[in-house]
């Protein structure tokens, strides 16, 4: 990753958005590449050293040495313990104790089914994940930080044991609670759900980041996070991302892409979610994750300009419903295609 694209990532706060992420992407095809300059050297009298081709053939080479005789004893790792639920798949990073990332998938018959009832479920350990590895109960206990939801628990009412995987802990992060967890990410995840009103398959990757931050002292990038338990045990994100495919419904059709980072702080209801809206790539690069390398480039489309990517707060529901006026080309959420 470039000094300028990391620079461009890591500014994404509750107070800038990602505008010039996007320019530097699109700035990029636009450079062009220098001429190249050629030197004659026919004139010189000194020999050109021998340029030596790496790596050679394996067969050439007789090692006195095995390496591999290591996995006798056992494969180090970094091993990615993927774990699908009837609500989510994801893969849980040992390094962190938290997921690396979590899939999950949301249609309108899914969010309109109303079988279970999130009094009836309680945070819990996930024993598939080995116990040195895993996120505890106690780490979470007075840290100052919320159980954060991945996969949230209403995207899964469609199922009492559905509903209660989402509340372990390999679904979780430390995530700030009052302006986050309980406020504008809620609203996030709402404005998820709203998108099966204009497309009948939705399907969203939600995972943490760890984002450098300049130091003011001496002006370098540096990587600094805080971790909860006792001893040390969660580390808690700087950022969340969330990767949006809403999916047309036909085969080989269409699918509106949109990626969002948001800071693990405060957010005032009143800042635009497009100012959170970052290339897809941006995400690939921070997390080093890929998200769509399968997906023609003929299938897909951007999501925010296809639909308005807003969020509705809580207490100004109605308000901010009348205030949305639609754009050229662009429907809102919920309108008939």
């Amino acid at each position: 990753m470039s000094k300028t694209t990391l620079a461009i990532i890591a500014g994404i706060s509750a107070a800038t958005g990602a505008a010039a992420t996007a320019a530097i992407f699109s700035s990029r095809a636009e450079r062009k590449v220098p001429p190249t300059v050629s030197t004659d050297t026919s004139s010189s009298t000194s020999a050109s050293a021998p340029v030596p081709s790496y790596p050679r053939p394996l067969k050439d080479i007789a090692p006195p040495v095995n390496p591999n005789g290591l996995f006798q004893y056992g494969f180090p790792g970094p091993v990615n313990d993927l774990h699908p639920t009837l609500s989510t798949t994801s893969v849980f990073d040992r390094r962190t104790r938290n997921p690396a990332w979590v899939a999950e998938h949301i249609t309108p018959a899914s969010l309109s089914a109303n079988n279970a009832d999130r009094k009836h479920s309680y945070f819990i350990e996930d024993g598939a994940i080995p116990s040195i590895f895993r996120a505890k109960l106690d780490d979470y206990r007075r840290s100052g930080y919320d159980r954060g939801h991945q996969v949230p628990a209403a995207d899964a009412k469609w199922s009492q044991d559905a509903l209660d995987q989402t509340f372990l802990l390999s679904n979780m992060c430390p995530q700030v609670g009052d302006g986050f967890n309980r406020d504008y990410w809620a609203h996030v995840e709402d404005f998820c759900r709203r998108l099966t009103n204009n497309y009948p398959s939705v399907r969203i990757v939600t995972g943490p980041l760890y984002l450098p931050k300049r130091d003011p002292e001496d002006g370098k990038w540096k990587v600094s996070y805080e971790v909860i338990g006792n001893p040390p045990n969660v580390s808690v994100p700087t950022h969340f991302y969330k990767v949006i495919f809403a999916e047309d419904g036909k085969t080989g059709g269409n699918v509106s892409l949109g990626a969002f980072v948001l800071p693990n702080a405060p957010i005032a209801n009143d800042k635009p979610l497009t100012d959170f809206e970052v290339p897809v790539e941006a995400v690939e690069r921070a997390s080093g994750l890929q998200f769509a390398s399968k997906l023609p480039l003929q299938r897909k489309r951007k999501l925010c300009q296809e639909v308005h990517c807003t969020i509705i707060a809580r207490e100004y529901n109605e308000r901010q419903k009348n205030l949305m006026g639609q754009a050229p080309g662009k429907r809102l959420l919920g309108e008939d295609k």
